[in-house]
């Protein structure tokens, strides 16, 4: 179905489903959410367009909820695991496609320390429904249990999904794992960038922005890997020979303990945070440095830049000033004096802090965390 078939004839049907699926999902009714979906489905509604129209516009909106402070991170995943067990009756719903594995075998699979799987659940379904024999291995999926899985199975392609930039290390020793054993990979999710910039930078053989394009792809075909077209980590990003991101890497324990410290002796209401505030502290300052950590690896400052962006975004939305994470960012910048690469994307972030500054914070509840 093209896309303006589907305006033409599937609009208002699927807008209806969106809005009684959002509702459901808000007051976590999984039986109201599947009657959302199979009452749209009984009705004629392909069911490529359910999962990608109704099911996957709910779940971004979920995300934007969060973002905003208007869900919590429970109700996230009630709704998210609400979508999964859907997903899970959709499949079994009708019988199976009249010619499965005709298009090709593909294999789907969410990096290594990725835990968002919903999308690549997503595009698993949309490729069984157009005829691909598909073997879905789920979140988190350690590069040599993959590497093993292929060698049994031998799929024409593999697609990689990863929604967190921080996993894009992670995605480059499969990618270049994959491709070593001459299967091409097509790689997705917003970890690769809205224009597909860390797919290219990391070797991958295709990039899709959605599942449709994916699956699209995937129909056509993609080369497979040319003899001698794999190459190192070192190969790939040559900037890797200053050892920055390795001695970060490695370091990244003892940077948040220092760093945690200093926050310490520079703010001293923090003397009085619970443990529970000691341990949210801690992993915002991991968060930045493992994005830190990760712009280093790609070279690339908008990578740590736009994680800043977005970070602000949420404290701001939770009515704490984007300006809290500058003590942070400054003892970073004591502590990573000898790594210039490291320094200029602190400055970048730091700079980042400072075009918000006469931004006012939006109206919202107060925060709450």
């Amino acid at each position: 179905m093209t896309d303006t078939t589907f305006a033409e004839d599937h609009g208002p049907l699927l807008a209806r489903a969106r809005e009684e699926l959002w509702r459901a999902v808000s007051d976590r009714d999984e039986h109201a959410a599947g009657r959302a979906v199979f009452d749209a489905l009984d009705a004629g509604a392909d069911a490529e367009d359910v999962l990608l129209e109704v099911i996957a516009a709910v779940q971004r909106r979920v995300g934007l909820e969060w973002a905003a402070n208007r869900f919590t991170v429970a109700q996230e995943h009630a709704a998210t695991a609400i979508h999964d067990r859907i997903i899970a009756a959709m499949a079994h719903r009708g019988p199976p496609a009249d010619t499965p594995g005709t298009a090709g075998s593909v294999t789907v699979a969410c990096v290594d320390g990725e835990w968002h799987a919903l999308p690549a659940r997503l595009l698993a379904e949309v490729l069984r429904h157009r005829g691909h024999r598909v073997d879905f291995l789920g979140a988190q999926v350690p590069t040599p249990h993959l590497i093993a899985h292929l060698h049994q199975t031998s799929p024409d392609a593999v697609a990689l999904s990863s929604s967190i930039p921080a996993r894009l290390p992670v995605a480059h020793t499969a990618i270049s794992a994959v491709r070593a054993i001459d299967i091409p990979v097509l790689v997705g999710g917003a970890a690769f960038g809205a224009d597909g910039r860390y797919a290219r930078l990391l070797g991958a053989d295709a990039w899709a922005p959605d599942a449709r394009a994916a699956a699209g792809l995937l129909a056509r075909g993609l080369p497979r890997p040319s003899p001698g077209s794999t190459r190192q980590a070192v190969e790939d990003l040559p900037h890797l020979l200053d050892q920055e991101y390795t001695l970060v890497l490695r370091s990244k324990r003892q940077l948040v303990k220092n760093v945690l410290a200093g926050l310490e002796d520079r703010l001293p209401a923090m003397r009085g945070y619970t443990e529970a505030q000691r341990e949210r502290t801690a992993e915002d300052v991991a968060h930045i440095v493992d994005f830190l950590t990760c712009a280093l690896y790609t070279d690339d400052s908008r990578l740590f830049t736009d994680f800043l962006d977005w970070t602000c975004d949420v404290l701001e939305a939770r009515r704490v000033p984007a300006r809290v994470l500058d003590p942070g960012l400054a003892l970073l910048r004591e502590e990573l004096k000898d790594f210039p690469r490291a320094l200029g994307f602190l400055a970048r972030g730091r700079a980042t802090l400072d075009e918000r500054d006469a931004r006012p914070l939006p109206p919202g509840p107060e925060h709450t965390a």
